[in-house]
């Protein structure tokens, strides 16, 4: 195989599409995954009769089974069993938020177990409203200490979007692979897509080891 400069040229402004869709799962999964994974934590802690066991063991499903599997799951037998037929962009940015929730609720619960415990106590003592005792007294410290770690999914979730080309969503190697088999040259397009992974997730993690050290520091 050669290396064509003439082909990168034309490769670059297909690749740059396929890499925002990357980008744009990357940002909703993360939201739906953040969101989600708090909600599971706090339900959860809640031990609540049957339904923490029902969370518990949905997460502990979803960690240990594939991704993959996952999303043909969802695409393929779930939507048709509910009888809607959602996209695969948005197939994709649920079955990322599904998955990583279930790593950030831990990171979550994590966080909200580092919060002293005489704190808990001071708060019941003062007959402060539960609402209040979640929402101004631990979440806003438990958030600010699980930021590094989820940051870090965020990064994984951004490497593991390409297993949506299974379902047909055009994402950045979803677009190499489109324009090697039109034009039968495939070092430049599967080259240039694993050069835009680097400059994201690289300078991604950067910042997130910068986010630790200044959390490690409160």
């Amino acid at each position: 195989m050669t290396w064509h400069w003439d082909y990168v040229s034309e490769s670059i402004p297909l690749l740059l599409m396929g890499l925002l869709v990357t980008v744009e799962l990357t940002v909703l999964g993360s939201l739906v995954a953040y969101v989600l994974g708090l909600v599971l934590a706090l339900l959860r802690r809640a031990r609540i009769p049957v339904l923490s066991q029902l969370v518990y063991l949905f997460i502990e499903v979803v960690r240990s089974t594939p991704l993959l599997i996952q999303v043909f799951f969802i695409f393929y037998l779930l939507w048709p069993a509910l009888g809607v037929t959602p996209s695969a962009f948005l197939t994709g940015v649920i079955a990322l938020g599904i998955h990583y929730a279930t790593y950030t609720a831990e990171v979550y619960r994590a966080g909200i177990d580092a919060v002293p415990k005489g704190q808990w106590e001071a708060a019941t003592a003062l007959s402060i409203p539960r609402a209040r005792v979640w929402t101004g007294i631990v979440l806003p410290q438990a958030v600010p200490r699980v930021l590094p770690a989820l940051g870090n999914y965020m990064i994984s979730m951004f490497k593991e979007t390409p297993l949506l080309l299974s379902i047909g969503v055009l994402e950045v190697l979803n677009r190499a692979k489109e324009q090697g088999a039109q034009t039968f040259q495939v070092l430049e397009p599967y080259t240039l897509a694993g050069i835009l992974f680097l400059l994201i997730s690289y300078p991604s993690s950067i910042l997130v080891r910068r986010l630790e050290r200044r959390v490690g520091q409160l």
